[in-house]
């Protein structure tokens, strides 16, 4: 990749995951598993840094999934520690729709600093916009930005019309929309969601299945100004996400606004 193109850019990454060393890789091979995909990468703090670092990434939001609410208190320590070592990270925490305290898990995150909360109903096996999943809008609806998985050809649990039923029912919560708002689901997501101030969306995990052209129709319908780049590492790597993001052949504008300028005016990085 040609550096002079992406030099005069603040990058930020707003779609990492990184697990505790002991447990990374593994961690890293199960998710290729689940989405019959190879991993780039191994997700480790320091691997994600080496990875950003080849793109001048100077922040990432830094994010994990509880699978079961057993693993809520010592994922969001684990994130906490890891933003409390890496100034570059902004955290979000995490919880379940199975949790028997959903307040306290929103105290909790508060509590540790971190900054929004994170969902994968695919990986958690809820559907997100079930009664369950509700009680924790109802608890952060205001108070914490919602970071969550959204799409998948062979599940329901997180499909664009259940984003939007969120959206619609929840006005005030913040949204972000991973997977410019359905991952493999993106002709559902673009008839269903809507960019504005509370509905947000990232290009993770969708470059490289769309071609440039629909790619950039997506950003043009959901409004330049709502995108955010985030490379969902240990998926994908940063140089070549970043050399896909390039080929959308945006404006000079839009690549600095979904680059970095977007994220840090929604999240106050």
């Amino acid at each position: 990749m040609d550096k002079e193109k992406y030099c005069k850019y603040r990058i930020i990454d707003a779609h990492a995951h990184i697990f505790p060393e002991k447990i990374a890789e593994n961690a890293t091979v199960n998710i290729g598993h689940f989405y019959e995909l190879p991993m780039t990468g191994c997700g480790m703090s320091s691997k994600l840094l080496e990875s950003g670092r080849k793109i001048g990434v100077f922040r990432y939001l830094v994010c994990s999934t509880a699978t079961s609410p057993h693993q809520i208190s010592s994922i969001n320590s684990f994130i906490a520690a890891e933003c409390a070592a890496n100034p570059e990270f902004y955290g979000f925490g995490t919880t379940h729709a199975g949790s028997e305290d959903i307040a306290a898990d929103a105290e909790q995150i508060i509590s540790l600093g971190l900054h929004g909360v994170k969902l994968h109903p695919d990986f958690q096996k809820f559907d997100a916009d079930s009664p369950e999943a509700y009680k924790i809008y109802e608890v952060i609806e205001g108070r914490l930005p919602l970071l969550i998985h959204c799409g998948d050809n062979r599940y329901d649990f997180s499909a664009p019309q259940r984003i939007a039923n969120i959206h619609r029912d929840f006005p005030n919560l913040k949204i972000l929309a991973a997977h410019l708002g359905g991952y493999q689901r993106w002709d559902e997501a673009e008839k269903l969601l809507k960019g504005d101030d509370t509905l947000k969306f990232d290009v993770s995990s969708s470059l490289a299945f769309l071609t440039p052209e629909r790619a950039a129709h997506m950003i043009h319908t959901y409004g330049a100004e709502n995108c955010f780049f985030g490379v969902d590492f240990p998926m994908w790597c940063h140089e070549d996400e970043l050399e896909r993001f390039f080929a959308l052949g945006l404006s000079e504008d839009e690549n600095r606004m979904i680059l970095a300028d977007n994220i840090m005016n929604y999240i106050g990085i």
